[in-house]
This record gives C-alpha cells, structure tokens and sequence, in this order.
C-alpha cells in the first residue's frame, strides 16, 4: 500500500490538445480525457494530469521539474524538437548523469536525463 508517498503530479496547459499529442508523439503517454479541460496520464512512469489554464510551470518562477529519464538522450532530444518542444538548456552533465530542459507547447519546462 503507497502511504504518505507522491502518486500523482498535476501540471498546467494552455493549449491541452497540443500539450496532449506533444507527449504522446515524444513519448509515447497515454491520455484519459475528464470533461474538456482535464486530461490523465498513463504511461508515463507516474500518473498525473494536465488541467486546463493560463499559468505555465517554469523554474525561473518556482515551479517543481518534471524530469523524466531516457535511456537514448539525444535521441529524445531530437524528438523533443521534432514535435515542437523548445529546448531552454541544452544537453549538459551534472552529477549522475547528463540532462536537457525543454518547453511543451503549453510552455511548461521539464528536463529529460540520462546516466
């Protein structure tokens, strides 16, 4: 039984079709749709949604990261930007590993890493 542990992680979308494809594109997620401004996600390593919304979750201004892991990170890196994602740090190494930070077509910053 999970207890007291993170289980679910909600994140803003300006543009929640765009947002939606975007991740399905680059990542292969899946998506439950609740009404015309929320949608959950599956297969994503953890389940969460995107609620519709004019905030966008960047670091600059606070927000928590989303990282995600990749086991190829150029080759998500390309996808990333194949699907429309802007990239705002490009690949560099940190303890543990190498990462880049992205924005989704809703402008929410996440990082992808890799060993």
């Amino acid at each position: 039984m999970i207890h007291e542990k993170i289980n679910y992680i909600e994140m803003p979308a300006t543009n929640l079709a765009g947002t939606k494809q975007f991740f399905i594109d680059v990542f292969g997620w899946s998506f439950v749709d609740y009404g015309p401004d929320y949608a959950a996600i599956t297969d994503a390593g953890i389940d969460g949604g995107f609620f519709r919304s004019d905030l966008v979750a960047q670091t600059a201004t606070g927000s928590a990261l989303v990282v995600i892991k990749s086991h190829d990170l150029e080759a998500s890196q390309q996808r990333v930007e194949q699907a429309g994602g802007a990239i705002v740090k490009a690949i560099f190494s940190f303890p543990g590993g190498r990462r880049f930070h992205f924005t989704d077509p809703s402008g929410n910053e996440y990082a992808v890493w890799s060993e």
